[in-house]
Order: structure tokens, then sequence, then C-alpha cells
């Protein structure tokens, strides 16, 4: 078949050409970069093709989005061009205004605004930026002209990571920031994440009034904030906003507060540049962090820090943005072929707030870095005080809390649930590779720990695996896993069948592998962890932003993990969802 016929073909199975509401881009596009990939480069001129027919849905979309909108623990997410469009975007810019509107009659808001009228909130703006996806920069366009057009000041940071732009709202004063991104979703998703000025993921009493008020907006088809028929301007285009060195604010921000968290950048990177026993390899995915990563390290040990996947590709030639470890393949090889003795290997996603660890020969995921973080700023750097994680996190930094003789604060999955403990816990981190500190942003931020695991293996002259060696020698080992299966239930039916597992109680048992273990503890704060009397566990919960049912395990053996998950496919299975 020929080049032509298999265009052709593509473009019926896709339903190319009849009108943007039915086209399926993204499932053409997959098929052109796979094609791409086996047989060249020749295939690129049909992929910008495809993505100039995406574009035009995004500038000329007029319908509702196909999934209402709905903030979830990061913002709202949905397909480019069917959800994210510039209409639609500007309708959720306008929903969020509509906050800030109302604050000098409802001071109540100012709690979780951090703002006290209007006027203040103009002055102080907003910050706005958007990772490596494909229109983020007309989409930044979108939400600018509705932001301007109300009197607000934009603090435009351009391309960026959602770390970065939380420490701009902090160091800037801001009011607010929005990053358009759909952090570590495929290549068809765009995302709108918006944080108050606090810097933190917006609080439920905010995201459940965003969502309401953006879906009486998209259904009425207008509001006074925005003018739909204005060409929409790149914001580097305007006079109106106000760039300015996203990244320098970070770095002010960690200087800054070097007393509080004992990071000293300077002092890392002063050693990093001399010690020539450490090498450090990146894996950006082609995402936002591939812009930062040099300008971050300032010219220190360049021979040293080497760079995978660091040029701008919208379709991540074709994988699952994600630090997974299988996306680690290509760090570990690399750190293979050096002879320096201590490495460190990275990825990080593509709005740089998650980030998972190897030496190249243990991968280190959040689940062992918070807990190892908690130990080397608590033992390594004498901080005294609490660590906080998300229930579906390993209990590795229970144990290590409780030798300490300090408390863990465990909330529901979510970053934005660490708000009652900013300040107070030395870390904060979730078992899906996000993580910060006391005296940092309140957001996950991928560039806080890469810097930690820096000090880590300079400080101590050891690979991150055995750091973890030694804390598992002191405190007992701890083998996670972690899975999320689609399934085609969603909202009262999904929580319906769920709810079935609420037979699964204290007492109870269940099959795993081949014993029956026994329920010792449950907790129910967000889907149901089931604790058993060997401190292993399994925990099952609806995802917040995907149609998907996730499971987390934990197992006290190495070889117990495996029939943890079979156990969770059990229950899935028994109550329907498989």
């Amino acid at each position: 078949m020929s080049q032509a016929e298999q265009i052709k073909e593509l473009y019926e199975q896709c339903s190319i050409g009849r009108d943007h509401h039915e086209s399926d881009y993204f499932s053409l596009i997959r098929e052109l970069v796979r094609l791409r990939n086996e047989e060249g480069s020749e295939w690129q001129k049909f992929i910008d093709q495809a993505y100039a027919l995406v574009m035009d849905e995004i500038i000329t979309n007029t319908n509702q989005p196909k999934t209402p909108v709905k903030f979830g623990t990061s913002g709202w997410r949905g397909m480019l061009g069917k959800d994210l469009f510039l209409r639609s975007v500007s309708f959720v810019t306008a929903a969020i205004l509509d906050l800030y509107m109302a604050v000098d009659s409802e001071p109540e808001l100012t709690e979780f605004l951090g703002v006290s009228s209007l006027a203040e909130a103009r002055k102080m703006g907003c910050v706005l930026g958007f990772d490596n996806r494909f229109a983020g920069e007309i989409l930044a366009g979108a939400v600018t002209e509705v932001l301007v057009g109300a009197g607000f000041v934009v603090h435009y940071a351009g391309e960026s990571t959602t770390g970065v732009l939380s420490a701009a709202v902090l160091e800037l004063n801001a009011a607010f920031s929005i990053n358009l991104t759909p952090s570590h979703n495929p290549l068809e998703y765009g995302g709108y994440k918006y944080n108050a000025a606090d810097a933190g993921p917006a609080a439920a009493e905010l995201t459940g009034r965003i969502t309401s008020r953006a879906q009486e907006i998209t259904a009425a088809g207008s509001s006074p904030l925005v003018v739909l028929d204005k060409p929409v301007l790149s914001p580097a285009e305007r006079d109106d906003v106000r760039p300015f060195d996203a990244l320098g604010t970070w770095k002010q921000l960690v200087r800054k507060n070097v007393s509080v968290h004992g990071v000293s950048y300077d002092d890392i990177l002063g050693r990093f540049a001399e010690d020539r026993e450490v090498v450090v390899v990146i894996d950006s995915v082609h995402g936002a962090s591939r812009i930062h990563i040099e300008p971050l390290f300032e010219g220190a040990g360049k021979d040293r820090l080497l760079q995978l996947r660091d040029e701008a590709d919208v379709t991540f030639n074709g994988i699952a943005p994600e630090p997974s470890s299988a996306n680690m393949a290509g760090v570990i090889d690399l750190l293979a072929s050096r002879d320096e003795p201590l490495k460190l290997g990275a990825i990080i996603d593509p709005d740089g707030d998650r980030i998972r660890f190897t030496d190249g020969t243990t991968e280190i995921s959040m689940n062992q870095f918070g807990a190892m973080t908690y130990h080397f700023l608590h033992e390594g750097k004498g901080k005294k005080g609490m660590v906080a994680k998300t229930v579906a996190t390993s209990n590795l930094a229970n144990r290590l809390a409780d030798v300490f003789g300090e408390e863990t604060y465990e909330p529901r999955v979510g970053f934005k649930e660490f708000k009652p403990v900013i300040g107070k816990a030395l870390v904060y981190f979730e078992e899906s590779d996000g993580i910060s500190i006391i005296g940092h942003t309140p957001e996950k931020d991928a560039y806080i720990g890469l810097l930690l695991a820096l000090d880590m293996v300079l400080s101590r002259r050891q690979n991150l695996g055995d750091y973890l060696a030694e804390i598992e020698e002191e405190f007992g080992a701890y083998y996670p896993d972690r899975d999320g299966l689609l399934v085609s239930a969603q909202g009262e039916e999904l929580a319906a069948a769920l709810s079935q597992l609420e037979k699964y109680d204290v007492g109870s048992t269940v099959r795993v592998g081949d014993r029956e273990q026994v329920i010792n503890q449950v907790i129910s704060i967000d889907g149901r962890k089931m604790i058993f009397e060997d401190g292993s566990w399994l925990m099952i919960r609806p995802s917040g932003t995907e149609p998907k049912v996730r499971f987390y395990v934990e197992s006290r053996t190495s070889s117990g993990t495996a029939d943890l998950v079979q156990a969770a496919h059990a229950m899935l299975g028994e109550i329907g969802l498989l």
C-alpha cells in the first residue's frame, strides 16, 4: 500500500474530514507517530497536518466541552480540541475570576483565596504558564485576554513547570496562578491547574464553586468577562503582560529559606562542580523541565550532567509521559556506561511536579524517597518535626516517625490535602512521585526532589540504593506497588460498585496468595485501605482525573506484593469492575 493510500485509509478510520466534532485526530496522530518511529521522518509532515487540524478545532470550536468541566485533585483535564479549546478555557477562566468578583460581598472567601478584595487581587495579579503540550501558548493567550480584560496583572512565565510557577506566586506575592497542563496524562490531553495565593492546589471550597460556575457559563455560552469575537494573541506578543524569569524566582525561594529546610542550593551545586566522582542523568521525557535543567545547575559539572529526551516533542514519541519503570530504561543504560562510582538518575514528568530516581541498580520511587528525605532532614540535618504522606503511600515513613517520636499526618490522596500541616511537616509527599518540604512550596516539585537527592549522594558519599538499604536494615523493609484499571462505570454507578467493598471490615479475612489474611484496621478517608495483621495492606479507590479504579498494595516481603495485587484484582472482579 502506498503512503497516500495509507493516509486515506487512516483518515477514513478516524472520521477525518467530516467535522471536528466527529473527527478522532489523536487516534490518527498516535498511528502516525508509530509509523514515524518504524519507517522514518517522512511521516512527520502528516503529523504536522493532523496537529494543524487540532489547532483549527481549538480555535473554532463553539460546542460544549465533550465532558463537563470538573476540577479534581489537580485541576481540570480533558481532550485538546474536544474539551479544552479557546472558548472553554476562556469560560473556565471567567469562572475563576467570578470568585474574586465575589470576595467583596462574601468575605468568607478570603480564607481560601488569600486576598481580601477584588482590587487587591487585580493588583497582585496572576502567574501564568504552561507545559510543553500542543497549543499551550495560544490557550494561555485566551486566559490572558480574560485576565487583562478584567483588570488583572498578568505575570507571564511562558513554558514552565508546576513547582516553579508555585514558587513564583510566593516570590511575586501574586494572588493566584494558572498553569495549562494535564501533568503526566497522555498526548491527547490538555489541562488547567489553578492555585490560590498560598501557591498550593486550590481548596475544595474553591474548586467546587469553579466547577459549578464553569458548567453554568459553558451551558449559557457567554460571560460578561469573555469577548469571543476578538483574535487571540500569544501573551508574548502583548505589551500589557509582565514577563519574568520564572526559574529565577524558584532559585530565590530556595536560597531564602535555607535556614528552614537546610537545603543549600549554592553549596550543593558547588560541591557537585568539584566532585568528579558523581554523575547525574536527567530524562525530561520532552517535557517542560528540558528547558530548565541546564540553567538549574548553573554550569556546575557540565561534563557530568547528562540529559535525555530534551528535545521538544508534543507527541512524547508515542509513550505515556510519566515517571515509570519502563521509561527509566534509558537513564539506567546511560548510567551503566559511566565510570563515576556515585550515580544519580532521575525521570521527570511533563510539568515537572513528579520525579522518580535510580542509581542505575536500584529504582527509588517516591514511596521510598519521601521516607528517605524525612530521614535525611531529621537525622542528617537535625530538623525536628512530623512527616506528611497520603494514605496510599508506603508505611515506611510511618515507621520512621514512630521511632523518631514524631507524628505522621496521613490524609486522602491529593497534594491539597496537606494544607493543614504546611510549615509544620518536614516533608510532604504522595506515592505518585510528588514531594515538597518545609520552607518550600505547598505544591509538589520535581526540582526540590532532585536537589535533595543530589545532596544525599554528595553528603553521604553513597548511592541512593545503598542509603535505602541502610534505612531498611534498621527500620524494616516495605514493598509497595500500584496499578490502575480502566472501567466503564463512572460517577454514582462506580461509587455504588465500590461500596460493596465495605463488607471487608475489621476482623474479616481476605485470601492473599495461599494464606487467609485478617483485616486489622480499615482506613476509609479515600477509598478503602485494608491493613492486615502482618502490616501488609491493600487499598482501592476511584481515580479523581480518569475513568479508572486505582489500587495500591504494600507487603512486608518481596514475594508478597504480587499476591496482594492478585487479591486486589479478585476484589474488583467480585464487585463487577473487571
